[in-house]
């Protein structure tokens, strides 16, 4: 009997569990979307129950097709949209709010007053981020203030705060485990990276009581059974990591120097900084990259808030394609942009702006603009945004000489094109897209026995496209001038 891991991959729009074998290759995909709720300008929320359903159902649907195939399951992992947060009741697991979305900006005011009476520098010195209704802190605040009873519930140890992987982990072990790993606590606010611990000072500045928070374990980790009432086989859950580590991990990115950026909802660009917790000058975030065997692993993390979900816009929004599959042919279509950019700030800007209250814009429209160059601005503004973090990163000293991509966006030639285009470098696509989910299946696989080291993991990496600058100077220099001036505009 063959041997597989089942990875759950719980992201912004969909629930998907993947079947991958220990050389790395995915034998199956189940998905399922979900709706996205906007209840006010800036508010994004999910319904618990819907994540759930979604992901108990793909989980199903993996499952049946690898007993189908014959194949023994040694583990499942777990990866997940980062910062999104709930809190549930400890007893019944029931969701006391909707999860809000990491893309919410609610919290923008409770930041400003924050900032006013802390230092930030002394919060990023801790934690490696900012002040931002990005992260996970002020979001848990919130939902205590604003829920009838749940500061005083919260008091009596009545509930549990976490993110996406807690949530489900606390579902899929029946209530048994409440935890979360290094990578996800990372992104809170809460937690002191260089400690490797919740922050006293931390909880008590954005009033997030200790009784709710999880315990934080290694990447690759016992993180219990499944129960046995969902499958009918109590498998091991053994990797967790939030999905821009997971796609590093899967992107065997061990090496510090090493950068991967993966293009899904959003875009997120991650430089492994090995040991040393690095602290950028240009709104960069230290973060995680990934603990196991109680070492740590940090990073440099850029984090653009709209990549993808430009296109959706362009599909569900706008209207002017019914797959996303278009846009390569409409961006390939045109000569040139002529001109027009999209700035997706639909939700803030994120790296290295930091603009909460920063909206969309569309510029240099004419009479003669098409569906054509609105999708490719929206395809072109995923590369300039990511061009503002590798320059940001360059003037902290950092020059990657490539880049490794994944996330759906990346099916798109002509979009990874004309990323190295922007970026004046090679980019690399692996054979694999599927890093995230990737990523934890290695990560459940180390913890299992699967694998020896991160090398195995490393020497399983494959190439699938190298694609190689082939724009003059100039060309580049006008038209990231012009991303620069449509910017500014936002910002202004």
């Amino acid at each position: 009997m063959s041997t597989v891991i089942l990875s759950i991959d719980q992201g912004t729009t969909s629930s998907r569990t993947l079947v991958f074998s220990p050389a790395g290759d995915m034998l199956h995909a189940a998905q399922l979307e979900f709706p996205q709720i906007y209840p006010k300008d800036g508010w994004v929320e999910h319904d618990p129950e819907a994540i759930w359903e979604t992901t108990l159902s793909t989980l199903k649907d993996a499952y049946a097709f690898a007993k189908r195939e014959g194949h023994g399951i040694a583990a499942i992992g777990i990866t997940n949209q980062r910062e999104t947060t709930l809190v549930w009741d400890r007893k019944t697991g029931e969701t006391i709010y909707n999860a809000i979305v990491w893309q919410d900006r609610r919290t923008a005011d409770i930041c400003r007053k924050i900032k006013s009476n802390y230092d930030e520098a002394k919060l990023s010195a801790k934690t490696g981020l900012l002040l931002d209704p990005y992260f996970s802190a002020t979001k848990a605040a919130w939902i205590l203030d604003h829920v009838e009873h749940a500061r005083a519930r919260a008091g009596r140890g009545e509930l549990a705060f976490g993110t996406i992987d807690s949530f489900l982990i606390y579902r899929l072990t029946g209530g048994k485990v409440h935890a979360t790993d290094a990578t996800n606590a990372s992104r809170t606010n809460l937690f002191n990276i260089q400690t490797q611990a919740w922050d006293n000072e931390l909880l008590k500045l954005f009033k997030v009581p200790k009784s709710l928070l999880p315990e934080v374990k290694d990447c690759a980790d016992d993180y219990g059974v499944l129960d046995e009432s969902l499958l009918g086989e109590a498998i091991p859950i053994c990797g967790v990591a939030g999905d821009q580590q997971a796609a590093a991990i899967g992107q065997a990115c061990f090496k510090p120097g090493d950068i991967k950026s993966t293009y899904g909802t959003g875009c997120f660009v991650i430089l492994n900084t090995g040991e040393k917790c690095l602290s950028s000058k240009n709104r960069l975030l230290s973060t995680v990259c990934y603990r196991i065997d109680s070492k740590t692993t940090y990073a440099l993390e850029g984090s653009i808030f709209i990549a993808g979900a430009a296109v959706q816009w362009l599909r569900d929004g706008i209207k002017i394609i019914k797959h996303a599959a278009e846009t390569e042919g409409m961006a390939a279509g045109l000569e040139s942009n002529h001109g027009v950019y999209l700035v997706p700030a639909f939700t803030g800007l994120g790296a290295p702006h930091w603009d909460p209250d920063a909206r969309g814009g569309l510029f240099g429209i004419t009479r003669d603009t098409t569906p054509d160059h609105i999708a490719r601005a929206a395809v072109e503004s995923v590369c300039y945004q990511t061009y503002d973090l590798f320059t940001a990163m360059a003037e902290d000293g950092v020059r990657p000489s490539s880049l490794r991509v994944d996330g759906g966006m990346v099916h798109n030639s002509w979009m990874v094109q004309f990323l190295s285009d922007i970026l004046n470098i090679p980019v690399d696509r692996p054979k694999v897209l599927e890093t995230t989910a990737l990523g934890v299946a290695y990560l459940a696989g180390l913890q299992v026995g699967l694998y020896d080291s991160l090398q195995d993991v490393a020497d399983n990496w494959q190439c699938d496209s190298h694609f190689t600058p082939d724009m003059s100077a100039d060309s580049r220099d006008h038209l990231i001038d012009g991303w620069s001036q449509s910017v500014r505009r936002i910002l202004g």
